[in-house]
């Protein structure tokens, strides 16, 4: 079986080593059917052949592309210019990917959508997302319901998707909850790994990030632990299940 690629954009080991562990829990894989790289801490291989793998997974982290290049902090600018490298393949190639967060806004921003922080983020917390006809259709959403709730908590957002793009959910404040480009290149704006212990880990490592007031962690955490988020790992079983390959 070819393994998924798994690509972690968060310059944090602790962040990084929990959510690499909910997309193998959620996603129902093991580790010997991924291979991951840390881009802050670890280059691509000079020989990275996109070929070898089933799909393409990214993770989220606190950097945006709309932030002005000359404020980016260098590790973070370094993370995003490497996993923008991979975009034009992926996207020519139309090689099964699913960008999580982050990686929506590398995606659009990469096919020339607008991505920007002046109308649609949203703060810390479970979100309903419901599905576009589109999305009722695609092989993504099977067995989803057509409103779901999802963890969310994002400065910027999609706010003019790509030319020729399709747009799969959104929710009210937030236009673009999932865009598909081609047949198999996806990407969301919620986390499709988060559960509330996973939310709670970010949450007490970005709380100095500008996602929230410090003194709204602990309300926050408490909010995620009363949430109902449930159906969201299922379009990563999804899309392991649809894109494995023996």
């Amino acid at each position: 079986m070819k393994p998924f690629l798994i690509l972690q954009l968060r310059p944090e080991a602790d962040t990084s080593d929990d959510e690499y562990a909910a997309f193998l829990d959620k996603g129902r894989m093991t580790a010997a059917q991924t291979r991951r790289i840390r881009l802050d801490c670890e280059p691509l291989p000079g020989d990275l052949d996109l070929g070898d793998y089933a799909g393409v997974i990214v993770g989220g982290g606190p950097g945006c592309v709309s932030d002005p290049a000359a404020g980016k902090d260098p590790v973070e600018a370094r993370i995003e210019a490497t996993i923008l490298s991979l975009m034009p393949e992926i996207c020519a190639r139309d090689i099964p990917y699913l960008g999580c967060c982050y990686g929506l806004g590398i995606l659009a921003h990469h096919l020339g959508g607008h991505v920007g922080q002046g109308r649609y983020g949203e703060p810390v917390g479970p979100v309903t997302c419901t599905l576009s006809p589109e999305g009722r259709a695609d092989p993504l959403m099977a067995g989803l319901p057509d409103s779901f709730d999802a963890f969310v908590g994002h400065k910027e957002a999609v706010e003019v998707m790509p030319e020729g793009s399709t747009l799969i959910a959104r929710s009210a404040p937030c236009p673009v909850q999932i865009m598909r480009h081609g047949r198999n290149v996806y990407a969301t704006q919620f986390h499709p790994e988060a559960d509330a212990a996973v939310f709670e880990t970010r949450i007490r490592r970005y709380r100095n990030k500008g996602y929230f007031h410090p003194d709204e962690a602990d309300d926050l955490i408490a909010m995620c632990r009363a949430a109902d988020v449930t159906w969201p790992e299922r379009i990563l079983q999804n899309f392991v299940s649809c894109y494995a390959i023996a």
